[in-house]
């Protein structure tokens, strides 16, 4: 058999194996999509809706409870639901991250089939290149000589043409698929590390529940369950008007304040903003308590532009502010206030995100500029100071009547607070309650203080 017959066996052969091979890869993509990632996702997201469920149940009892009068009953049961609220919580976060595994896991799966398709793709047109080669290496004498005639060899060649050109069309758009692959496996990666981090902090705000609990229960152990000896014991435990002008109120940024003075604050912003006092103060001494970095970093902008190191440690942090959005408003902010940038306490980055929230109120410094004008006109400070606790608190109070809060009511002030920790398009998402539970908690407490001092 002459090479030229034989090429044309070996182009047969190779049209073939090429169609055998297509119809292979579009069989692997089914099997990379299948029924067991799929089915795993919506059991967890049905496990997930039904602890939704149940955590409305217990919002619902805990709404209940706080209007009744204060008895060991009650507060035991506000208590008990508060735990158990947390808890569904926690393990509704546990799913989120479950299901988001199971996502990631479907990604490594497709990224890896991926990855070998695309090596035989490349080894398949390696050869269909080294073929075309052969081909192109014959004279016109070698063709006439042959068995084929002229119109047959470059029928050939344009088979091959053909096929090493859907090769380099398949290969490409496999490598595409598998760059925005890893995109999504990056998204669902970051997204896990922020659940996980939300986890964190519910878990601190359930021990601090369960050590209520613990409180209750030794007051109920000396009144030995008797009504009225409890309400004598709660009269005796609560802060006396002297005692609550006294205390101390733990502010992010900024050296702490007396309880009077933070009132004080308080209600000047409700005044001008119709914000309910004891809700301000719930959301601002929610805010100066959450994270372990809180407050502790220096923008640097190195290595690079929005990085920053921690005050103490002198700890590398990347993202401190995001680059593009907040370090020259923030640097800006500084000048005109006659502070150095870089000496000026922000909070650091949380592991999901950017970090340079600026004192008590902790806002970063684009959303400080669009209240800036607003806080100088109700407060006299221009520019204001957004580590001054009366401009923080102002400003604080703007955001908050904004959201909804100055219409009152339980669900407003919370969903209010939910706008204020998550913006107004995650405010929604039940995976961030814990947040507005947790302030209107601090707001219900505060009340109580406040009706103190108001009657005396």
């Amino acid at each position: 058999m002459s090479r030229l017959a034989t090429q044309s066996l070996l182009t047969s052969i190779f049209v073939l194996l090429f169609f055998c091979y297509f119809i292979f890869a579009l069989v692997a993509d089914a099997q990379v999509t299948g029924s067991d990632v799929v089915e795993r996702r919506a059991q967890l997201e049905q496990e997930l809706a039904n602890l939704e469920k149940e955590i409305a149940v217990q919002q619902a009892i805990l709404q209940e409870k706080q209007r009744e009068s204060v008895s060991f009953e009650r507060d035991v049961t506000i208590l008990n639901a508060q735990i158990k609220n947390a808890e569904l919580s926690i393990q509704a976060r546990i799913f989120e991250i479950r299901k988001l595994e199971s996502e990631i896991g479907g990604k490594e799966v497709t990224i890896h089939e991926l990855s070998q398709k695309i090596g035989r793709e490349k080894t398949s047109l390696a050869q269909l290149l080294r073929r075309t080669r052969e081909l192109d290496s014959y004279s016109l004498i070698e063709v006439v000589l042959g068995t084929k005639n002229l119109s047959e060899f470059f029928k050939d060649v344009d088979d091959f043409t053909s096929i090493k050109g859907a090769l380099q069309e398949s290969f490409d758009v496999l490598e595409t698929t598998q760059n925005q692959t890893r995109k999504e496996k990056d998204i669902l990666l970051e997204k896990q590390i922020e659940e996980e981090e939300l986890k964190k902090i519910q878990e601190l705000q359930k021990q601090r529940i369960i050590s209520n609990k613990a409180e209750k229960d030794r007051i109920l152990k000396i009144s030995k369950g008797q009504e009225a000896a409890y309400q004598t014991i709660i009269r005796g435990i609560e802060k006396s008007a002297a005692a609550i002008r006294t205390e101390l109120f733990a502010l992010r940024g900024t050296d702490a304040i007396p309880f009077e003075k933070a009132l004080e604050y308080a209600n000047i912003v409700s005044q001008k903003t119709g914000v309910r006092p004891a809700f301000v103060l719930g959301v601002i001494a929610h805010e100066s308590e959450l994270g372990e970095n809180v407050g502790q970093c220096l923008l640097t902008n190195s290595p690079a532009k929005g990085d920053g190191k921690g005050v103490n440690t002198g700890r590398i942090f990347k993202h401190v502010m995001k680059p593009d959005r907040d370090v020259d408003i923030f640097i800006n902010i500084l000048g005109r206030l006659g502070l150095d940038p870089f000496s000026m306490v922000v909070s650091c980055p949380p592991s999901y995100g950017y970090g340079g929230a600026m004192g008590p109120a902790q806002f970063i410094a684009s959303t400080w500029v669009l209240y800036e004008g607003k806080v100088a006109d109700l407060t006299g400070h221009n520019p204001p100071n957004p580590w001054i606790p009366l401009d923080a608190f102002m400003a604080s109070g703007l955001l908050l009547k904004d959201n909804g809060a100055a219409k009152g009511g339980y669900q407003n002030e919370r969903l209010a607070a939910l706008r204020y920790f998550a913006g107004w398009t995650n405010a929604a998402n039940p995976r961030y309650g814990f947040y507005g539970d947790a302030v209107m908690e601090l707001a219900n407490y505060y009340q109580g203080l406040i009706t103190i001092l108001q009657a005396n």
